[in-house]
């Protein structure tokens, strides 16, 4: 494996990209890494249910009370979710996705793409609060964060970019070429 460069490794449509040894040395020279779907599925899976957890705990915090389970659900988002605002547009024969990640190291950030699947997440390492600190404001209350997004069209995942710049990730994904219809030649017995 070349030590400057990421090795890739394909597995069907997924493509996955190895960081070389030194990514330690300099984590800013690689790109976010490219997951497996499923992976990435069974962690919405787990927070999800993390979630959902959360927002019982504040019905029943509230006495129980009907009518204020969706502003439970948000509630319990905030805390187990960071809110990364995503902008995705097509360009020519592309998708460009730009999402919002400040604080977030490259070998922080999984991406997966799978067909049409889009899934961006990532957790960074939880500052330490000191005993000594006294907070005035703290709105951030996770460290991670997990979107999924369904493109109107297929990727081609084996040339999928990824690029970490000053908070900003930015995706470059090429469609995939769409398959033409083939005529069949019918014939008797």
């Amino acid at each position: 494996m070349n030590a400057t460069k990421p090795a890739l490794e394909t597995k069907g449509t997924e493509t996955a990209v190895v960081p070389p040894k030194d990514v330690a040395a300099a984590p800013e020279k690689f790109p976010p890494m490219f997951v497996e779907a499923e992976k990435l599925l069974d962690k919405m899976a787990e927070m999800t249910f993390e979630t959902a957890s959360k927002a019982y705990d504040f019905f029943r915090l509230r006495g129980g009370e009907w009518g204020k389970e969706l502003d439970d659900w948000f509630m319990a988002e905030r805390e187990v979710l960071r809110p990364v605002p995503v902008e995705i547009k097509e360009v020519d024969n592309k998708f460009i996705v730009s999402a919002a990640v400040p604080g977030f190291k490259p070998e922080e950030i999984e991406v997966s793409v799978k067909d049409n699947l889009l899934i961006l997440s990532g957790e960074t390492k939880a500052s330490e609060e000191k005993k000594d600190e006294n907070i005035i404001v703290k709105e951030w209350k996770s460290n991670r964060f997990l979107r999924q997004f369904t493109l109107p069209s297929n990727v081609d995942a084996n040339n999928v970019q990824a690029h970490l710049n000053n908070g900003m990730l930015e995706l470059t994904m090429p469609k995939a070429a769409e398959e033409t219809a083939k005529k069949i030649a019918v014939t008797a017995d």
